[in-house]
């Protein structure tokens, strides 16, 4: 399905230079915020004290923020658990206080704001050595993540594609960690598989179009390697325009009406689509060309036959 077809291809490698010196400065510019303001890591990471106490009714989740925050609370995470009545909290660490103490005091704080006292039904302590856990399980996922995709994109197609890809990918994942530094955004589990699916994502994307470039090589003998890479971009952006902007609308609806709990998540998506676009497309394939895609490593040279000596 096509929106529209375009007749004639886009010189998109005549400016592939241009478009690999912008990503370069944008992710030279991410590691430099990574660098030195870091991550605005979540209590799961830093570890803090867990509460989960249920309504009568159900409750309305902005009191609540605003109550916590009235307190002192700056980074707590407050969202529905399993139904409208029942809210999980998710609090820091602070010196000196023990979670039973915390948990009271949340309780009590709860319980002035007008409505049904609150029951607590849990208190959980996550301490610094599990969000050490779950930092080195979060960086090894995407590590097998990668490792998983090279090995396909190799098998499926050719190793220098498999490296492009991965490289402009990795471009991505950078990029929305140097957001995330820059603006102190709160980097929780949530922005964490929002990354990894970006990571898939922008894949399925550089897949499209070396599909269609090896596609181009077999049919159409006669175009040079810039010229085939040109074609294939061109003739799959209907397809990535339906297919990213069907993405982006659900993903935007998300940003707009999710709440708190989905705002980050949505907007690590957000970031990482429209810079997947840019990476999968105008980043990938020159650097294919560039590590010597040819037309001999998606067509095999036919094999003469040789006539018998009578």
């Amino acid at each position: 399905m096509e929106f529209f077809r375009i007749r004639k291809d886009i010189p998109f490698m005549r400016h592939a230079m241009v478009f690999n010196i912008i990503s370069l400065a944008t992710f030279i510019l991410a590691v430099f915020f990574l660098a030195t303001r870091g991550l605005h890591l979540s209590v799961e990471f830093t570890g803090g004290t867990l509460i989960e106490v249920s309504y009568s009714e159900p409750a309305e989740l902005e009191p609540i923020r605003q109550a916590l925050a009235a307190d002192g609370y700056t980074d707590m995470l407050v969202q529905n658990f399993g139904s409208a009545r029942d809210v999980l909290i998710r609090l820091p660490n602070r010196d000196n206080v023990d979670s039973k103490s915390i948990a009271d005091n949340v309780v009590a704080t709860l319980g002035r704001l007008g409505t049904s006292a609150p029951e607590l039904r849990r208190v959980e302590f996550v301490g610094p050595q599990v969000g050490k856990e779950l930092a080195s399980d979060g960086a090894m996922a995407l590590l097998l993540v990668i490792f998983g995709i090279v090995i396909y994109l190799a098998l499926r197609f050719e190793w220098r594609l498999g490296v492009a890809t991965i490289i402009a990918n990795l471009h991505d994942v950078v990029i929305i960690l140097g957001f995330f530094a820059l603006f102190q955004w709160e980097f929780s589990l949530a922005v964490l598989a929002a990354t990894l699916a970006v990571l898939g994502y922008s894949v399925n994307e550089s897949v499209v179009v070396f599909d269609r470039v090896r596609e181009t090589f077999r049919k159409k003998r006669g175009l040079s390697t810039l010229q085939v890479v040109d074609h294939a971009i061109t003739s799959t952006i209907s397809r990535t325009i339906i297919t990213h902007g069907s993405t982006q609308m659900m993903v935007l609806s998300m940003l707009v009406f999710g709440g708190e709990t989905l705002f980050y998540f949505a907007l690590a998506l957000t970031i990482g689509i429209c810079f997947g676009i840019y990476s999968s497309v105008l980043v990938a394939s020159p650097l294919a060309v560039w590590l010597g895609m040819s037309r001999e490593q998606f067509v095999k040279p036919k094999k003469e036959k040789q006539e018998a000596v009578v």
